[in-house]
């Protein structure tokens, strides 16, 4: 792990994550409202719960296993596991979990895309082959 990787991992792990949903709430103001955010780089899962705008019951979503992995056509990002309490947005997610989707190169992220790619490496080595 580069020195730069490292940096990044440790300003997200101590990044409050009230802080996270108060920047969120601003960005989706008028259409939903961030009520719980937890992120773990290092067990490589995220939820999110969310309530939008005129719904009385919050969208809880849970995603694991994921990396960014770099391969001769470029970068691709995978999930392994993805599931909501919402079971259309479960069959959503199913079709997505276990494929390789390729990342768009974007010229001015092009630099940066190498320590992305270091930062959501696939911690396991079957999560490569797909």
């Amino acid at each position: 792990m580069s020195y730069k990787t490292g940096l990044i991992k440790m300003a997200i792990k101590w990044t409050p994550n009230a802080m996270i949903i108060w920047v969120a709430n601003i960005v989706l103001k008028d259409i939903a409202e961030l009520k719980d955010f937890n992120f773990d780089l290092e067990t490589r899962k995220v939820y999110v719960q969310t309530q939008l705008l005129g719904e009385s019951e919050t969208i809880d979503v849970w995603l694991e296993d994921f990396a960014v992995v770099n391969d001769e056509d470029g970068y691709k990002f995978i999930v392994q596991q993805a599931r909501s309490n919402r079971i259309w947005l479960t069959n959503l997610l199913s079709r997505i979990v276990g494929k390789a989707w390729k990342i768009p190169v974007i010229p001015q992220l092009a630099a940066q895309m190498e320590l992305i790619s270091e930062l959501f490496k696939a911690e396991n080595p079957e999560q490569k082959d797909n």
